[in-house]
């Protein structure tokens, strides 16, 4: 299936102006603010106030995050570059000016890393008896007990490799930690370099002794004189390659999308390098060796203290020592069980969810444990986009369809770094019955949507989700969404036609309560922030609250920058990238952005404009960005219960306001961390507070 082509609204092309009246200079960059962002999570990692494990698990949050930032968006710069094709950005940076940045951002921040965890993180865990060493800081007994394990757990499945004439330069994978060794032969010296890939399966720190725990690239070394037996051991240096990991599939000469991808997976791990980190202990000899060998050059170098690869911290947070961590909190249950069914009360009035702090497993995931084995239930139609490896979703979809419903099941095999476990949920749903669609080719879904078509004694009612989050119960309590359960007339029609449309040939004109893009979505946001300008010119109340993830898109920007220099009040809550310059005297006077980063993940999306002093509120799966609002099916659902609208309100006041404690981002692109008020006080912790206030309404049983 083709996608239908989108020119609603002029899109800039990157680097393009629209806005002449408007200075050159108002985007922030994208990359940059990418970079910031995760160097907020490392600012969690370096705040004492937070848990001591919490704050090792922030360190390896950071390293996923700067990993995938250079599989992904440094790669696609260098692609662009070599290609020919990189234009200068929306911020004005020429593209070798911004990869240079980039670099030296990124490798600032990893030194930041390396700094906070050798000086702060393992002197705070040695004091709470957990040690994580080095190889020579064992005592005997412990490297005799590694001794034994690298006998008969290590040595077995390790392979030395050597470099000479013979022996070309290995492979090195995307990600892999490796040793690069110099041996010399006692008989003849002559110096030889080999390479020795650390095991991937092998736990990253292993445990010496009770929470004492060494590196496993340490274990390794101090027994190369086995791998490499009748040789001189000169010296040896842990060093890892990041490679382009992104995926490219040419939809439109692809007759099954699904094979295409599964080859193109194999091949991913062969993408072309973009960073090299080595610790700083290696000598120049080898550096120079691996630069060459690679085809890389010094500005892809990062140099660390070693450990490298701080992503295997995940290890020691998961340790069980819950006094060091968060304390555990039971999420409520926004739809108690009960002797009646739950069509039963949602037939009573909408139910809107605020995960973590509402359960998942008793509100979305009973909606279809519940239709699967209701036997009035007669389709189940979902989108998927991400969800857990055990997935109770899934495997309702595959109760419904066993149980002869018909279940149509829109699965996003492109999911970036999930596609192979698509794949496999794709296949599996398939073999159960289940009508299984991959939808629009050069589109993604990435819309969380559910409907559920019932027989009832009036006829057919329909029961709808739509939230801001994907049907994973295990990231459900952590990431913070919002989801909207209804079975209004409406959104289930809107719901229906959207399925027909992702499913079918239908071109869907308009809908009820829906924005869906890649058609509505831009401008339905923007004839509602002219609508507040309006509002404010003729004196009637206006304002605009906006919870994102991400806003970079210039064509929503140039707007809201209209809407400001018309005096519409407007506060942005931006997680992660955020290309607005607030504040700015004849750009932004009235703008501001704050980001709200803690123990979960911020990840709802939530539009509110004042309207009049009506509300108009609308939550959904869409951020503010050209893949999202050009390239995805992504939908945002009008709130029309007015507890909701408080609710939401209520929510997004407490978000943007000063008294809450984030990072306030200011006109020359530079976040500052808030967390006491002037006078001293702790301003409030909104993730801690609404844990405690569990303030969104349920429906009594």
């Amino acid at each position: 299936m083709t996608a239908e082509p989108v020119p609603i609204r002029a899109v800039p092309e990157q680097g393009e102006v629209l806005a002449p009246d408007l200075p050159d200079d108002r985007f922030l960059d994208r990359q940059e603010s990418w970079l910031q962002f995760n160097q907020r999570v490392l600012e969690l990692a370096e705040d004492p106030a937070i848990p001591l494990l919490e704050r090792v698990r922030f360190l390896a949050i950071f390293s996923n995050n700067l990993d995938e930032f250079f599989m992904v968006r440094v790669a696609g710069l260098r692609r662009r570059l070599a290609a020919g094709l990189a234009v200068q950005t929306a911020a004005g940076r020429a593209p070798r000016e911004e990869l240079a940045r980039i670099n030296a951002a990124s490798r600032t921040l990893m030194q930041r890393q390396a700094a906070v965890f050798r000086s702060d993180i393992l002197p705070a865990l040695a004091y709470q008896g957990i040690q994580v060493l080095r190889w020579e800081e064992l005592v005997p007994t412990e490297q005799h007990h590694l001794h034994e394990l690298f006998r008969t757990r290590i040595y077995p499945v390790l392979t030395p490799l050597a470099v000479d004439h013979a022996h070309p330069f290995p492979y090195i994978s995307g990600l892999s930690l490796n040793l690069a060794v110099v041996a010399r032969d006692p008989e003849t010296g002559m110096r030889v370099f080999a390479r020795v890939k650390v095991p991937p399966l092998l736990p990253r720190f292993l445990e010496a002794s009770a929470e004492r725990y060494v590196p496993l690239e340490d274990i390794i070394a101090a027994h190369l004189d086995q791998l490499f037996q009748g040789m001189e051991i000169m010296e040896h240096h842990a060093f890892r390659v990041t490679r382009n990991e992104d995926l490219e599939v040419d939809e439109d000469i692809t007759e099954d999308l699904l094979q295409a991808l599964e080859r193109e997976l194999l091949r991913r791990r062969f993408g072309p390098t973009v960073r090299l980190e080595v610790e700083d202990s290696i000598s120049a000899e080898v550096l120079s060796r691996l630069l060459s060998e690679l085809g890389m050059d010094d500005s892809e170098i990062v140099k660390l203290p070693g450990p490298l690869d701080l992503a295997g911290l995940f290890a020691i947070a998961d340790l069980d020592r819950p006094e060091l961590k968060y304390s555990v909190f039971v999420p409520a249950e926004a739809l108690p069980r009960a002797e009646k069914d739950i069509f039963t009360l949602l037939r009573r009035g909408d139910v809107l969810l605020h995960h973590p702090y509402d359960s998942f497993t008793t509100s979305v995931q009973r909606l279809l444990e519940e239709a699967a084995a209701d036997p009035d239930v007669l389709a189940i139609k979902q989108t998927l986009y991400r969800t857990s490896g055990e997935s109770p979703i899934v495997d309702a979809l595959i109760d419904a369809a066993q149980a002869g419903k018909q279940v149509v099941v829109v699965v996003e095999i492109k999911a970036r770094f999930d596609e192979e476990a698509n794949i496999g949920w794709a296949r599996k749903l398939e073999e159960a019955g289940c009508h299984v669609v991959y939808g629009f080719v050069g589109l993604k879904t990435h819309c969380k949507t559910a409907l559920v078509v019932r027989q009832e004694a009036g006829g057919l009612r329909r029961y709808c989700h739509i939230g801001t989050g994907n049907y994973n119960p295990k990231t459900a309590r952590l990431y913070e969404d919002i989801g909207l359960l209804t079975a209004d007339e409406e959104v289930g029609a809107d719901l229906t036609d959207l399925f027909n449309h992702l499913t079918g040939y239908s071109r869907q004109g308009a809908y009820r309560r829906l924005l869906v893009a890649p058609r509505f979505l831009r401008d339905g946001l923007v004839e509602r922030i002219e609508r507040e300008v309006k509002n404010a010119e003729a004196g009637r109340p206006s304002g605009i609250k906006i919870k994102v993830n991400s806003i970079v898109d210039e064509v929503v920007i140039d707007t809201l920058y209209r809407a400001s220099l018309a005096g519409v009040p407007i506060d942005l809550c931006v997680r992660g990238i955020c290309g607005v310059r607030p504040g700015v005297p004849d750009l932004s006077p009235t703008i501001t952005v704050r980001s709200i980063l803690g123990r979960f993940l911020e990840h709802s999306r939530v539009f509110v404009f004042e309207n009049g002093g009506t509300p108009d509120v609308w939550i959904g799966s869409a951020d503010l960005m050209h893949r999202n609002l050009d390239r995805r099916v992504e939908t945002l659902v009008q709130v029309t219960d007015p507890g909701h609208i408080a609710d939401l309100v209520g929510l997004m006041e407490m978000a943007t306001s000063e008294d809450t404690a984030a990072w306030q981002l200011d006109g020359e692109g530079q976040w500052h961390r808030a967390v006491r008020a002037p006078d001293g006080s702790p301003l409030v912790d909104m993730q801690r507070q609404l844990l405690r206030s569990r303030r969104w309404r349920t429906v009594d049983a």
